[in-house]
């Protein structure tokens, strides 16, 4: 049975959406924590802004390539939530085992199985959210992204609080417990939780989804790469995701540097960017289940770009901090409608593989972004850095511009 078609108790709606929410929270809670901790890693390790920024392009990079076998593994397997216990489990331990190092390689490697762990969960919570609330996708995708942003605006103030007291390898440890506790409250409760793997849409009505074929499977993400308003939309999601992973890198390298900030503001000023976009979220998802995906992407791309030159022109005034929460709200605003309007446009039983697909190609802006802008940084400095941030989310906007409103899938992967 297709659990969509049934109604959802009130209780039983707050706690899906709350514990699935809260788990993407924690994917996004050690991300945060270890931007906060690079300028310290940077200082103790004599990196330069490349080698700083390289870091976070190696766990972008393998991130990309894990998107794609995760949303496989999660259209041929039914159980959810086991999926997302594995993905905190798998993000979480590396940076145990980050604080016995004095390697920059072994520091790599880290990095790279974080990479695959964060790009499990998406692949898994976001068609199970989307499809068991068809109605109000953007919205309660907006919750979930509003999870991710309550995690990186609490990480923040969190470890900058613990850096004031102990070493970075030590709050590294203490750091793998919250997402431990995480993964056992969705184990005990969404553990089991399935959903029905969707049939093909050339199935008789009615009947029951066919065996997982690799095969079939095969000839319907070959189909999927010719779907254009998908793959649009990825690359529209890339280039936000470009933007977003430049500053996440270098503003807290920016104000600890430049600005001569200790860790406790550094992380004041990253989490007014967090919570920022925990208002834009909800906001966004909103508006655009209400007046269309396009606009609202559209605008918040265009806002956040002027919000990023107005706070690299704010210098190191007061103003530079008001400008990073305005570029927070924008920049988090289309998150979630991006994702909304990828599944729109992905038939359902490719769900994960659409997401998997989605999210392969916007890490790739993870993996361009740290390293360029860690090259333009060291040659020009981190000003011209963040005029380059806001050229490439106006660049991103105008492939908007080619997108429809509503992307419906190609006609030979068409759920209709």
């Amino acid at each position: 049975m297709n659990t969509t078609t049934l109604p959802i108790p009130k209780k039983q709606y707050v706690k899906e959406i709350g514990l699935i929410a809260a788990g993407h929270g924690l994917t996004h809670w050690y991300p945060a924590t270890f931007y906060l901790l690079l300028p310290l890693i940077g200082k103790e390790f004599g990196l330069n802004y490349t080698e700083i920024g390289f870091i976070i392009s190696m766990q972008y990079i393998i991130g990309a390539i894990a998107n794609l076998p995760g949303g496989m593994v999660v259209d041929a397997y039914g159980k959810k939530g086991y999926l997302m216990v594995l993905s905190l489990f798998w993000v979480g331990f590396p940076y145990a085992v980050m604080s016995l190092t004095s390697s920059y390689w072994v520091l790599l490697i880290c990095v790279s199985l974080v990479g695959i762990g964060n790009n499990i969960w998406h692949p898994a919570a976001i068609p199970t959210l989307a499809y068991r609330y068809p109605e109000r996708k953007g919205f309660v995708l907006a919750l979930h992204g509003m999870g991710g942003n309550l995690g990186e605006a609490i990480a923040p103030l969190v470890i900058g609080s613990l850096l004031t007291l102990y070493t970075w390898r030590t709050v590294v440890i203490i750091n793998v417990v919250p997402g431990l506790i995480m993964a056992f409250f969705i184990l005990l409760n969404v553990g089991a939780f399935t959903v029905t793997r969707q049939s093909r849409p050339d199935a008789v009505n009615g009947s029951a989804p066919e065996a997982w074929s690799a095969k079939r499977y095969r000839q319907d993400f070959f189909a999927l790469l010719k779907n254009k308003g998908l793959i649009l939309i990825s690359f529209s999601a890339m280039f936000r995701s470009l933007t977003q992973v430049g500053l996440l890198t270098f503003l807290p390298v920016f104000l600890a540097y430049e600005m001569g900030y200790n860790s406790m503001i550094v992380g004041v000023c990253m989490a007014s960017l967090q919570i920022a976009g925990f208002a834009a979220s909800p906001l966004g998802g909103h508006l655009s289940d209400k007046w269309g995906r396009r606009r609202v992407v559209m605008s918040s791309m265009m806002l956040t770009g002027i919000m990023i030159i107005g706070m690299a022109l704010a210098g190191h005034s007061i103003y530079f901090v008001i400008f990073v929460a305005l570029v927070g709200f924008f920049l988090y605003a289309m998150r979630a409608v991006l994702q909304a309007w990828a599944i729109e446009s992905t038939p359902k039983h490719l769900a994960g593989t659409g997401v998997g697909l989605q999210f392969g190609i916007t890490a790739l802006g993870g993996v361009i972004a740290p390293s360029v802008f860690g090259i333009v940084a060291d040659a020009h400095g981190l000003y011209a850095a963040f005029y380059g941030m806001a050229i490439t989310i106006i660049l991103g906007n105008c492939l908007v511009f080619f997108i429809p409103e509503t992307a419906h899938p190609s006609p030979s992967t068409s759920t209709h």
